[in-house]
C-alpha cells in the first residue's frame, strides 16, 4: 500500500497540478512553434496552406518569428513568463487587427486559434513554466559571486 494516498478529490487535483501545467505548456509552446516555422520555413503545410511568409514582411513574418521563438522558450520553459507575455500580446494584436474588422465573433471571423493561442499564453505567464522546465534548472543554481581581487587591509 502506498505511504500518501489522496483521500480527497482535491488533493488529488493538487497532486497532479504540476504535471497539468507542464504538459500543458509543452504542448501549447509546440503548437505555437509549429505555426512559425510553417510560415517561416514552409514546412507542415507552410504558410496558409503552402508557401512562406517574405522576409521581413509586416507583420506575418515578424509574427511568425514571435511563434517559432516564442513558442520554443515556452516549450521548453526557458523565460516563459515573458516569452508567454509576448506571445499572448502577439495573438491579441492578431485578432484585434487581422480577425475583428470581418465580424464581432471569432466563430464568425476565424479569429478563434488567435484567441485560444492570447488566452492560454496569458495563463502560462500568469501561472509560470511549471516545476519541469529549464527556467526551473537555471533557478536551482545559485549566482557565483565574484570575490574582490584584494582584500581591504585595516589601519589599526
Amino acid at each position: 500500500m502506498p505511504a500518501h494516498r489522496p483521500n480527497h478529490p482535491r488533493q488529488s487535483a493538487e497532486a497532479v497540478r504540476p504535471v497539468v501545467l507542464t504538459a500543458f505548456r509543452i504542448v501549447v509552446g509546440l503548437l505555437f512553434a509549429c505555426h512559425g516555422a510553417a510560415s517561416l520555413f514552409g514546412v507542415l503545410g507552410g504558410a496558409k496552406g503552402g508557401g512562406t511568409v517574405p522576409l521581413g514582411q509586416w507583420p506575418g513574418w515578424w509574427a511568425a518569428l514571435i511563434q517559432l521563438v516564442g513558442g520554443a522558450l515556452v516549450l521548453l520553459g526557458a523565460g516563459t513568463r515573458a516569452a508567454a507575455l509576448l506571445c499572448s500580446g502577439s495573438m491579441a494584436y492578431a485578432y484585434f487587427t487581422v480577425h475583428q474588422e470581418h465580424a464581432l465573433l471569432p466563430l464568425q471571423n476565424g479569429g478563434e486559434p488567435s484567441v485560444m493561442f492570447c488566452w492560454a499564453f496569458l495563463a502560462i505567464a500568469a501561472l509560470g513554466s511549471g516545476p519541469y522546465a529549464l527556467d526551473r534548472l537555471f533557478a536551482r543554481r545559485p549566482l557565483a559571486t565574484a570575490e574582490p581581487a584584494v582584500r581591504p587591509t585595516s589601519t589599526a
